[in-house]
């Protein structure tokens, strides 16, 4: 396939009257949609009928938005506490098992369960508008197994008419040479793990060598600081970001504006108070509450994601007349994305909870070095331990086994008063 121009990546609508329609008609059937939605769940999933009951909420009076936006946010972080009390789905699956497609494993752990209709998860729309065509070659590093991104990312591909390549993560060295040996043109996964890919292609003997094959890349589950972003674009590639999640798929994604993301028209989104689930004005900052329009088999309805954003009202040069999201500004919770992952602070404990008789206090320091997420296990002993080489290997292993990420674990005389179970001290620039 010959190299595209910017232009023809940058032009053209996956679905032109869908992206281009009216605003104020979008929000009437997005409106429409959410309440018909919210019934259906109130009537098939037995765990929000609970969650509703719990709350004091009676669905037959829930007839108007006033009203739907006004019903207890579910939040994610409480997912696994849910699913633990009735297992596999914690009543929220609204379809008999049998009818699923896939089941996957998030990290948590939780079941995230798939349906059999046809781009399940939105995923084309995202692909073809950060710039994805047909014909396009393009290399999946996301994983395969147990969590959804790899698979769904790869079906939103083929949906698309692009041909993927499923490298999963991992494998610079072979990954280099598939690039050089395919002509790859397109890129899915983790910014840092791009970076490294091309600075692995520089390196003499890579078995590389000429021009970089790539063109366009869409990029997930980790912060994309400007730095990194003029960076790859240094190199000649369009690199646009998503916002992509194990439970919803696709939720936004960037134009050729590059200036915050477009909400996908399959849900209907709001920024609410992380406290009080009140819907917040555009600009406000406040948690992601998703509702998901069009999916009768795990419908959740305001969904809080616990990521922090705002919305912004002004009009797109794109055309597109969604509304936006300005980035993912943090998290409104102690749960955080570590090299993509979701780690929880219940992991850590868990992780702690093989060695109570040595460990009197934990806590998980995320950093970053370059382009790369580094994670710290900062562990008080109890008195009398001693800080013994095979205690750290045990420790990392448990916080591999929990986490499913490697962290060093560090021994400390204290951790600091009122510290938190997960600190994060990243910086983006």
């Amino acid at each position: 396939m010959p190299r595209l121009s910017k232009q023809e990546r940058n032009s053209g609508c996956y679905d032109e009257r869908a992206e281009r329609m009216d605003r104020a008609e979008r929000t009437a059937l997005q409106e429409q949609a959410a309440l018909r939605i919210f019934r259906h769940a109130a009537g098939h999933a037995p765990g929000y009928k609970r969650f509703l009951a719990a709350t004091g909420v009676v669905p037959e009076t829930v007839t108007e938005i006033g009203a739907f936006s006004r019903l207890p946010v579910l939040k994610k972080n409480r997912m696994p506490e849910f699913h633990e009390a009735d297992p596999p789905f914690g009543g929220f699956l609204a379809v008999p098992a049998h009818q699923l497609k896939r089941i996957y494993v998030s990290p948590g752990p939780i079941y995230d369960p798939e349906g059999r209709q046809e781009d399940y998860w939105g995923l084309r729309k995202c692909l073809y508008n950060v710039g994805f065509r047909p014909g396009d070659v393009v290399m999946n590093t996301f994983s395969y197994h147990l969590t959804p991104a790899g698979i769904f990312l790869d079906e939103a591909c083929n949906g698309i008419g692009c041909v993927t390549v499923p490298t999963g993560v991992g494998n610079t060295e072979i990954q280099v040479k598939t690039m050089a040996g395919l002509r790859v043109s397109g890129y899915i996964g983790v910014p840092s793990f791009l970076m490294s890919l091309i600075k692995k292609w520089e390196e003499p003997g890579s078995g590389a060598g000429g021009d970089l094959p790539l063109e366009i890349a869409l990029v997930a589950a980790e912060m994309l600081p400007p730095s990194l972003r003029a960076a790859l674009n240094a190199y000649g590639l369009i690199v646009r970001q998503a916002y992509i999640t194990a439970d919803l798929g696709g939720v936004a994604y960037e134009c050729p504006a590059e200036d915050g993301m477009h909400v996908s028209d399959d849900l209907y989104l709001e920024v609410c108070d992380p406290l009080t689930g009140e819907p917040l004005p555009a600009g406000s900052i406040g948690e992601v509450v998703v509702t998901t329009l069009g999916n009768e088999t795990y419908p959740l309805i305001r969904y809080g994601t616990g990521d922090l954003s705002a919305l912004a009202e002004e009009t797109c040069p794109c055309g597109r007349t969604s509304r936006k999201l300005r980035g993912i500004m943090g998290r409104a919770d102690e749960v955080t994305k570590v090299k993509g992952m979701f780690v929880h602070p219940r992991q850590v404990d868990e992780a702690a909870g093989r060695f109570v008789d040595e460990v009197e206090k934990i806590r998980l320091v995320v950093t970053r070095e370059g382009v790369t997420d580094v994670m710290t296990v900062e562990v008080v002993l109890k008195p009398g331990v001693a800080a013994a080489e095979s205690l750290k290997c045990g420790l990392e292993e448990r916080i591999r086994e929990a986490t499913k990420l490697r962290g060093n674990v560090k021994f400390v005389a204290a951790l600091p008063e009122g510290s938190k179970k997960i600190e994060d001290r990243r910086t983006w620039k």
